[in-house]
């Protein structure tokens, strides 16, 4: 695809001034992560300094951690595949995505979940838990859109290939826009794919989820609430 054609493609911006749902993992209740090394609080606090110092530092976490990929991560690792997302291949940027609606979210993250369960656990006949923090996100941005536009580009919602998607991330960050909004490959909502984290702010907690599954079944149970079922998902139809 031609430079004229991605102009042309991404022709179309709107004004984005409102709550935008991050999820990602997170815990319903908080836990000392390093009581299972030692019985002495002061190694724990020794443990969590080093950790820290090992990780990039940055302000906002939920808003700014995705802009560290393709940066602080690029000298250790190939990030060829393991950052790589549908907008962005991970090595000259990162892309931080959120969504406008929390159901959006729970498909978008159960497909990568399962993912992660059948390549470690594909013969676990035992169910699995993952839990999930949902965050609202203030948006204020003028955002190219491409919802709608995947009947005349269809790699822009591919299910197995972001090699199209890609070259549309890096031409609208390269020409300096924000971001994009853009359909859902995973359900009927809308995505949000931002590179300027200077945009998003305010952030806020909205909720906690718990993600159930057993990898031998084409299902995954979504708790809102501990106990009852909010959602379930077949991931059979998310690939």
């Amino acid at each position: 695809m031609t430079a004229s054609t991605l102009e042309a493609l991404c022709d179309r911006t709107v004004v984005l001034a409102g709550d935008l749902v991050r999820n990602l993992k997170g815990i319903r209740r908080s836990q000392d992560l390093f009581d299972d090394l030692s019985r002495d609080p002061a190694d724990w606090a020794a443990a969590i300094e080093a950790a820290d110092d090992a990780v990039a530092g940055t302000p906002s976490a939920v808003v700014t951690r995705p802009f560290d990929y393709g940066t602080v991560i690029t000298w250790s690792f190939d990030p060829a595949h393991w950052v790589a997302t549908r907008f962005s291949d991970g090595r000259r940027f990162g892309a931080w995505y959120g969504a406008t609606e929390i159901e959006t979210t729970v498909h978008e993250t159960v497909y990568h979940w399962h993912r992660f369960l059948m390549d470690s656990f594909p013969d676990e006949d035992r169910c699995i838990a993952g839990e999930r923090r949902v965050c609202a996100v203030r948006c204020d941005a003028t955002l190219v859109d491409l919802r709608g536009r995947e009947s005349e580009a269809p790699g822009l919602l591919d299910r197995r290939s972001y090699a199209f998607a890609q070259r549309v991330g890096a031409f609208v960050r390269d020409r300096g826009d924000a971001g994009l909004l853009v359909g859902s490959a995973r359900c009927e909502g809308t995505n949000v794919a931002m590179f300027d984290p200077g945009k998003l702010s305010a952030v806020r907690e909205r909720c906690f989820l718990t993600y159930f599954c057993r990898p031998r079944e084409d299902r995954v149970v979504v708790e809102r609430t501990p106990g009852r079922r909010w959602l379930e998902i077949r991931p059979s139809g998310l690939y």
